[in-house]
């Protein structure tokens, strides 16, 4: 019997590449549970499905607010259910700065909700899928391996942290079949037109001097991953590692993989990289940002050695995915303009 994928948050733009990636490489069936009130979108669910119409009858999509409880009703709706991937959550640095309290309140009771629903039905496998910024700012050239010590910088990342914690005490108390991923910046087609690489190509398409965070001295790196790369490894992890379950009395932890990008790339190195493929030039302007904003880290870093070591590797490199992802939104400029 195949299997039946949860997927919260499947239409924002990384779960729209998880469910087309695992429609691609399984006979999975998909059930998206979103609220669509932040950052999902149900043209990228139909757009995307209109090129592969086919998979429709693979696809259960369901509205649903993720801090309220699953009904009886609603768990009648969504059916059988054998993987949980829980994805959603509230997720702009900036803006839970701003304002803290919805970020964390929205992140917190999302994840209680999923895992009261996972302790009810019991999966085979309960995927957290959270973020490199739970471990905070990082030096340039540092890497965090699973299990360094969570120290997040701002609420957004705090509640991160926080679904972490929760999802923990539920795999010990109640053996939900646990799996936490961290990973970092994400890019791809359908991606929100706020983000940095899409920022950078609206610049330059349209010839305008692009805003660079940082100083000749001080200049932000993250590791960017395509989201179609970050959907292989979850599905890598689903089909060869399964959970570690809790041996009562033992002071374990459950499985933990980091999901990494292959190159650490500066901001300014990344303009130019979208501005080389584009074949036009870049003109920016350097700005300190940093300095009066404590709570945005400078850099990010995790250590994929542990995934690697178990024969998980990105399927396209990092510009390679870019250049598709560039040339993709050229031919559709509606998903990049603000």
């Amino acid at each position: 019997m195949k299997k039946r994928v949860l997927l919260t948050g499947g239409a924002g733009s990384i779960g729209t590449h998880t469910f087309h990636h695992i429609f691609a490489n399984t006979d999975w069936d998909v059930v998206i549970l979103d609220s669509f009130a932040h950052k999902g979108l149900a043209e990228r669910v139909i757009e995307m499905l209109d090129e592969h119409p086919e998979n429709w009858a693979r696809l259960k999509v369901i509205t649903h607010d993720l801090t309220k409880p699953i009904t009886k009703p609603l768990k009648k709706r969504i059916g059988h259910i054998d993987y949980i991937i829980n994805m959603a959550s509230l997720s702009d640095v900036e803006a839970s700065i701003q304002d803290p309290v919805p970020f964390i309140n929205n992140n917190i009771d999302l994840v209680t909700t999923m895992l009261e629903y996972a302790r009810e039905i019991k999966p085979e496998v309960f995927l957290q899928v959270s973020t490199d910024e739970v471990y905070g700012a990082s030096e340039k050239a540092q890497r965090h391996p699973e299990w360094s010590a969570i120290v997040p910088s701002n609420p957004y990342s705090a509640s991160k942290a926080c679904q972490e914690a929760i999802a923990i005490s539920y795999w010990r108390s109640y053996g939900v079949p646990l799996v936490i991923t961290n990973t970092m910046n994400n890019f791809g087609e359908y991606q929100q037109p706020s983000k940095y690489p899409v920022i950078i190509q609206r610049a330059v398409e349209n010839g305008e001097k692009l805003t660079v965070h940082g100083t000749a001295g001080q200049m932000g790196t993250r590791y960017y991953i395509h989201s179609r790369n970050h959907a292989d490894a979850l599905i890598f992890i689903l089909k060869k590692l399964p959970p570690y379950a809790h041996t009562p009395g033992k002071a374990d932890k459950p499985d933990r993989y980091n999901v990494v990008g292959d190159e650490q790339v500066d901001n300014l190195s990344l303009a130019k990289i979208i501005a080389k493929l584009m074949g036009k030039p870049l003109e920016y302007e350097l700005v300190d940002f940093h300095s009066t904003r404590p709570g945005h880290d400078l850099h990010y870093g995790l250590d994929g050695t542990k995934l690697k070591k178990k024969g998980w590797r990105s399927p396209l490199s990092f510009e390679a995915s870019l250049k598709n992802t560039i040339e993709w939104q050229q031919q559709h400029p509606e998903w990049i303009q603000m």
